[in-house]
């Protein structure tokens, strides 16, 4: 830690410019060291790793809430003495990647399959080399504090050494089988695809209500995918449903294909729904899968990797898209259409790389038994060792685990990592770990498929720290401490991570904590989407406001589990902020603040000063308890208005008067108040605002930087807290405020000085700090030919001071007068426009509620003008 004992300060420039300091000053920090952390320290750990982003990403909002968030909680308990690593990395993206290659070979009018599967991958190598990662360098330009020496990517090779070894031990567990079982498919990308990487949209189709069979045998069922049919192997009924009660164990005849299906009961259909009756399509679709397996129905695939229909027959050949009307229509032609709606809106998945409708597909797929895993994730949360924050959030996370399904992990790509099993010509199998050989000779192939990105990434939080080998890394800094995220990955990644976290370490989780956000939204609350064209660019945002500006105003909208809406003007609101800060240091250095000395005895301040460290020792511990509870909103809040309402808008115009008295220890003590209370607010606000914090905090105190500085200690101020104190200045800020009010009733313009006298029951518990009232009030003391033409009293703690002014000369009357009988008479108007409205009876019956509501609203706030109007006119002189 950095312990200041002398001061060398520096001038600072008028403004802060954020395009010409921040990159120098993140080149410091970096060259410094100040990131890397130790695992021969003795320090206590504090350990975050980063959500990897995908190599083909660049920094969205999302992202930079997520690194704000950590990089405030990383900068904080560095300062505290932590042993600080914040691991970073990046994710291979398997679908993403290879897409983005594939259509850079395209434009070469060159595909994947022309260059055979080695030369494609090595392609991705040189793509990632030359293009991935440029999201490394934009958490650069936001100010990231993480530790660049332990980079990793998860197709490294220690990170696919960790891959092979999990694998080979589930496989070895019995945890990892093949089976063929429905899986989410692209018929453009040419691949399985976990739930995440599907995204699902309320499209228009069509709902189509086809009777099977005839006669009282005869039954209807409904489908939006009509061409399904032609793989239907059964209809299910409800068996309570004593409407199709005798068909169940019959057979109906499925049109257009000749074929005799039977009817089962099933417990999963529901009789309320549509006509109770439902097709079933065991090869397409999960569900029908299901069912199929409970009743040993046969599962016929109808279409190719392509979506193409392969059934025999009239369609075979079509596209499924092409194949849906021709199905219709050739039903229709034999009389089966019972029903048909258009448009009828209903969820449908799409591919989120490539936006293709996902199809349900039978497929012989590699998968994780999940059961024993699921439950271990479940216990570690129920038994404390890993506690979710907000708590509201953890049934959400159990009602997932809880009720997990088996794990598909393999995807039809050749960038990723290739599922260590071979085949020989015999129908064996072989599961090969990183230490063993593969088998060899005629015959023996390796399984082409790759695994999961979510397979690798579920291993990120110990294989980025050496494992399988026993590291110094993984015994100093695992289990993490605190996992930031969105809640919208809470299954699809946190769950994974507790899994293999707890499976792979001997029942050790993988961290200690998990702070779950919400999303960004626009200022309207409306999810931000290219289509909609509400997207905000985080880089747009530090290049006009920098990137303080946009930390702090991600952090103010940081609840825990809640959504945040985000404009633009909010940013602005941030970078004032900042200028704010800026002004008072500058203003403190140009006044001769200062650290150098200690602060002084209580009793040897003044009021104004006690005051102000009273509420930093108020501040401080607030501060802490928040941080350690993930508030980030209300942390950033309560700083905020202490800096903006309390220290520079109260104590800095208080201090004025006390720097330009005559008693010179007086200021002097005040000097050193004023440096340590910037001192302490600099810290405090660091983790937020590194960079404008760390260029105005060596100024101020010449030390070598902020980031490794000592964050302030809770108790440091306790001994300043005065209640009388803080009950002399609230009531000096009263008077100031009210005369100010005052003022501006008068017509009075903010710098114009009048005269006025003091005086009241409660004035002598505010005349010590008289100078500061008359100097913030803009009130001169009375000469000669002091008249009184306007007064006001103001209760304070002791009783009343009554402020006598003379405002002969300071105003024009007459103009005066007329301008405030124009309002009179318009607010008069708005008044009697609503009075008749209100009291006319057809509109109040007819009227929505809240435009009558408007309406009332409109009359008490004419009535309310009106009232102070006329007080005002009745206040001014006669002449």
């Amino acid at each position: 830690m950095t312990d200041i004992g002398t001061q060398q300060q520096t001038e600072l420039p008028g403004n802060w410019n954020p395009a010409e300091e921040e990159a120098e000053l993140y080149r410091r920090w970096v060259a410094a060291g100040y990131f890397t952390a130790d695992a021969a320290s003795d320090k206590p750990p504090f350990t975050i790793v980063l959500p990897p982003p995908n190599v083909t990403g660049s920094l969205h909002m999302g992202h930079a809430l997520d690194h704000t968030l950590m990089d405030a909680l990383t900068r904080r308990r560095r300062m505290q003495g932590y042993e600080v690593l914040w691991l970073p990395g990046m994710d291979h993206a398997g679908i993403a990647t290879q897409n983005v290659v594939e259509r850079e070979l395209a434009g070469q009018g060159v595909s994947r399959h022309d260059l055979g599967r080695e030369g494609f991958v090595e392609r991705v190598w040189e793509w990632k080399a030359e293009y991935g990662g440029k999201i490394l360098d934009q958490m650069k330009r936001l100010g990231d504090g993480v530790d660049w020496s332990r980079e990793r990517f998860t197709m490294d090779e220690g990170l696919s050494r960790a891959v092979q070894t999990m694998f080979k031990r589930l496989y070895d567990d019995g945890l990892i089988y093949r089976a063929e079982r429905i899986i989410n498919w692209c018929p453009r990308c040419h691949t399985a695809l976990s739930d995440i990487e599907v995204e699902h949209s309320e499209d228009e189709g069509e709902l189509i209500s086809i009777r099977y069979g005839d006669g009282e045998k005869s039954v209807v069922v409904a489908t939006t995918r009509a061409e399904t049919m032609l793989g239907d192997t059964a209809v299910a009924v409800h068996p309570d449903d004593e409407r199709y009660r005798h068909l169940v164990g019959t057979e109906v005849e499925l049109p257009l294909t000749g074929r005799r299906v039977p009817v089962v009961a099933d417990e999963h259909v529901d009789p309320e729904f549509g006509t109770g009756a439902v097709k079933v399509t065991p090869a397409h679709d999960p569900n029908d899968f299901e069912i199929g397996r409970r009743h040993d129905l046969p599962a016929l695939t109808i279409m190719d990797e392509r979506g193409v229909i392969t059934a025999h027959g009239p369609f075979e050949g079509l596209d499924r898209f092409e194949a849906r009307p021709a199905v219709v229509a050739a039903l229709r032609e034999q009389g089966r259409i019972v029903a048909e709606k258009r448009p009828y809106l209903h969820a449908v998945g799409h591919c989120s790389r490539c936006d293709t409708v996902v199809e349900p597909r039978l497929s012989l797929q590699w998968w994780v038994r999940v059961g024993p895993l699921a439950k271990a994730a479940g216990d570690a949360v129920r038994d404390g060792r890993t506690r979710i924050h907000p708590p509201e959030l953890a049934k959400r996370y159990f009602d997932w685990v809880d009720n997990m399904h088996d794990w598909t992990i393999s995807r039809q790509l050749w960038w990723g990592h290739r599922i260590p099993v071979w085949y020989g010509p015999n129908g064996e199998t072989v599961c090969v770990g990183p230490d063993e050989q593969p088998p060899t000779g005629e015959g023996w192939h390796q399984d082409p498929d790759v695994l999961d990105t979510w397979f690798s990434s579920g291993l990120w939080p110990f294989s980025t720290m050496g494992w399988p080998e026993p590291t110094a890394d993984l015994a100093k800094f695992y289990p993490t401490t605190v996992l930031v995220t969105g809640y919208d990955i809470l299954f699809f990644w946190v769950a994974r991570m507790m899994m293999f976290g707890l499976y792979a370490m001997d029942g050790r989780q993988p961290f200690d904590n998990v702070f779950l956000h919400g999303l960004i939204r626009d200022a309207q609350g409306k999810k931000m989407s290219k289509s909609r064209g509400n997207v905000i660019d985080p880089l747009d945002w530090m290049d006009t406001y920098g990137a303080d500006a946009t930390r702090f105003t991600l952090a103010r909208g940081a609840n825990p589990g809640g959504d945040m809406a985000l404009a633009e003007e909010w940013a602005a609101g941030a970078r004032n902020f900042g200028t704010k800060l800026w002004n008072a240091t500058r203003f403190a250095l140009l006044n001769g603040a200062t650290v150098a000395r200690p602060l002084p005895p209580a009793d040897e301040l003044t009021a104004t000063d006690r005051w102000i460290l009273g509420r930093l020792a108020t501040v401080v511990p607030e501060v802490d308890q928040l941080f350690e509870e993930y508030q980030f909103a209300k942390v950033t809040n309560v700083l905020y208005h202490f800096v903006w309402d309390e220290l520079c808008d109260w104590y800095l115009e208080l201090a004025k008067v006390q720097l330009t008295i005559e008693d010179t220890a007086r200021a002097e003590h005040t000097r050193a108040v004023l440096g340590h209370a910037l001192d302490t607010v600099l810290r405090l606000l660091h983790p937020f605002l590194p960079f404008v914090t760390e260029r105005l905090w060596t100024a101020l105190t010449g030390g070598v930087s902020l980031v490794v500085a000592a964050w302030p200690e809770a108790d440091r101020f306790a001994g300043y807290a005065d209640e009388v104190a803080a009950e002399r200045i609230a009531d000096v800020q009263k008077l100031i405020t009210e005369v100010r009010r005052f003022r501006a009733d008068q017509g009075l313009k903010p710098g114009q000085r009048v005269v006025a006298t003091l005086s009241g029951p409660g004035y002598d518990g505010i005349a010590g700090h008289e100078a500061a009232v008359r100097a913030l009030a803009r009130l001169t003391e009375p000469g000669d030919g002091f008249t009184e033409s306007a007064a006001l009293e103001v209760g304070l703690t002791a009783g009343a001071v009554n402020v006598r002014l003379d405002l002969s000369g300071a105003i024009d009357v007459a103009a005066e007068r007329k301008r405030l009988r124009k309002d009179l008479a318009v607010a008069e108007k708005e008044l009697k426009q609503a009075e008749a409205k209100l009291g006319n009876a057809a509109f109040l019956e007819k009227a929505p509620a809240e435009v009558v509501e408007k309406i009332r609203a409109r009359r008490n706030t004419a009535e309310a003008d009106i009232h102070r109007i006329t007080a005002r006119l009745d206040s001014l002189p006669s002449s």
